[in-house]
């Protein structure tokens, strides 16, 4: 099977997944790429979009995480709503992030890794990615339930997806970058998602009672 064949398949079974809303991003991405013919492993790519792809994994893995626990923590509705949304939407697109790595022969980072892993002077770091949460914050989160999951949630998320957003500026400003149409794409995709959700989630946030004991 050739690579044109393969990345068909997978858009295939990400999408049988998805709901339509995020199925339509997936399909959208992969069938281009599927028409334009994948690149050879190990063929010259731009290292911004290496960089954007292998860094937005851990990124989304971590929102998929948080948004995880919608269930088990309370969330109302309509935070729950969205949450189940970010976690279906995200996974479809750390699944071709990860295709798209693997077939341009890059390091594919886990689906369920929420670090950043580089190399410097022959020592491995693990860096948070700009807007993720650290691991206080994430206990913070973890203890809330309720409207407090909701506050802490919202506002959690609100700044992880400015962060998104940062890395596609990022990604944008660098040489040469984001001229691979599947990359391109995601980042468009990316930029414009996150920042709908952001204006949706101040309006969301706006509506949550304030911690008790504290004037709204």
């Amino acid at each position: 099977m050739n690579r044109s064949s393969r990345l068909t398949v997978v858009a295939g079974l990400l999408a049988a997944t998805a709901v339509p809303a995020h199925s339509a991003t997936v399909q959208r991405l992969t069938s281009r790429g599927a028409q334009a013919g994948s690149p050879a492993a190990g063929a010259d790519v731009n290292p911004a979009d290496v960089a954007f792809m292998s860094g937005m994994i851990p990124h989304h893995a971590q929102a998929v995480l948080i948004a995880g626990w919608a269930a088990s923590h309370g969330a109302r509705k309509d935070v729950a709503v969205l949450c189940e949304r970010i976690v279906v939407g995200q996974r479809d697109e750390i699944g071709l992030m990860q295709y798209w790595l693997k077939e341009h022969g890059q390091p594919v980072p886990d689906a369920k890794s929420t670090h950043m892993t580089m190399k410097m002077d022959g020592m491995q770091h693990d860096m948070l990615m700009p807007g993720m949460l650290n691991d206080e914050q994430l206990a913070e989160l973890d203890k809330a339930r309720g409207s407090d999951f909701d506050r802490l949630f919202l506002q959690a998320m609100i700044a992880h997806h400015q962060g998104a957003i940062t890395m596609v500026n990022e990604l944008l400003a660098s040489p040469g970058a984001a001229q691979d149409d599947v990359v391109y794409r995601m980042s468009s995709d990316v930029y414009a998602d996150q920042t709908t959700e952001i204006e949706r989630m101040g309006k969301m946030l706006a509506t949550v009672p304030p911690p008790a004991g504290r004037a709204p």
